[in-house]
């Protein structure tokens, strides 16, 4: 499965803006999956009832993307549902398939936690032949929820991860992989967001080991997942027999 990730310099509260950048950033590129940053329709925006999609504006533009691809979409965007606000990560399949997942770790530091409601439940896609966890950023920092029950063999990460604690999102993202057995795929925003908080390009996708296996051209960061070789490391390295077991009550 080939994925490929867009480094998007989010324009700030502009949907419209944003769309118009991706689809001609993607125009010529062929992949299985596509993946965007969180928030990838506004930026890391506490301004909920300003930014957040109440007529499904970002679902729908992953929708005519992963149709006009004939691939997989991904991304999370502010959402407005049932009077509540959500940090809300999609998965588009091309056969109109969609999985979403709300972020449960809210970035107190920066205040989400008081805007946006936490999720509660973890969200495994089945896309050609993988299963894949949907993780937002913080989630990052909390490796009891995205332990691998022997469920999933891909994490998806999107973020908006400023560049003063990137350090923190590249080691962390690395330790997922090996203590998971899992192919991780880390997709982070670049430039300078409504904050004045800059980012780096700072996309990566490691395999279960700990390697690196992803290619970067210009805005782009590609990687093939190969499931038969995810399958024999881990019929080799057999370590996750061997985990601890527990309930998240919470």
């Amino acid at each position: 499965m080939k994925i490929t990730g867009l480094n998007l310099d989010i324009i700030w509260k502009n949907k419209t803006a944003n769309f118009e950048v991706i689809e001609r950033e993607l125009q010529d590129q062929e992949a299985d999956l596509f993946l965007l940053p969180e928030m990838f329709s506004s930026g890391f925006c506490m301004d909920a009832s300003e930014v957040s999609d109440r007529n499904q504006e970002s679902l729908e533009f992953l929708k005519k993307m992963s149709e006009e691809k004939n691939a997989a979409f991904c991304g999370s965007a502010p959402v407005g549902d049932g009077g509540k606000f959500y940090n809300r990560m999609y998965f588009v399949q091309p056969n109109s398939q969609v999985d979403f997942y709300d972020k449960r770790h809210l970035f107190s530091f920066s205040g989400e936690d008081k805007v946006y409601t936490p999720g509660k439940e973890r969200v495994i896609v089945n896309y050609k032949g993988f299963r894949i966890l949907l993780q937002v950023c913080y989630d990052l920092r909390f490796p009891v929820f995205a332990r691998n029950n022997n469920d999933y063999d891909a994490i998806l990460y999107v973020a908006n991860w400023p560049e003063k604690r990137v350090g923190a999102w590249e080691h962390l993202l690395k330790a997922r992989a090996i203590e998971n057995l899992s192919f991780v795929f880390g997709l982070n925003r670049i430039g300078t967001d409504g904050n004045n908080l800059l980012y780096q390009e700072s996309s990566h996708c490691f395999f279960a080991d700990g390697k690196e296996i992803s290619q970067k051209n210009e805005n782009l960061v590609t990687a093939e997942l190969n499931i038969e070789e995810l399958k024999d490391f881990r019929n080799h390295f057999q370590f996750l027999n061997d985990r601890d077991s527990f309930e998240i009550l919470d």
